[in-house]
């Protein structure tokens, strides 16, 4: 049985971006300051192919200065729940040195 997965759960942002909109719509700057180390081009990467998933929904809003906010859909709180099951694996499973 052949499937196509479009999820990036495994690229190194994916999983940290799930986790930084568990709690409901966040913006671009509030994300940043969730994961300093991941420069805004890789940030701004990923959240366009989360969006392209369907993981992730970008709302704009027409102010001065221009607002954006990201929001897990409901398929990107599904893909958080398999993530929560993988973490609970690794925890159970992985022998640690």
């Amino acid at each position: 049985m052949e499937c196509d997965l479009p999820y990036r759960i495994g690229d190194k942002w994916t999983a940290h971006v799930l986790r930084a909109l568990h709690g409901g719509r966040r913006r671009f700057t509030e994300l940043r300051a969730e994961m300093p180390v991941v420069t805004a081009k890789v940030l701004t990467e990923t959240l366009r192919a989360m969006e392209r998933d369907g993981t992730v929904t970008r709302t704009e809003y027409d102010e001065n200065p221009p607002r954006v906010e990201y929001e897990l859909t409901e398929q990107g709180y599904k893909l958080l729940g398999l993530l929560d099951l993988c973490c609970d694996w690794a925890r159970e499973n992985v022998v640690k040195a």
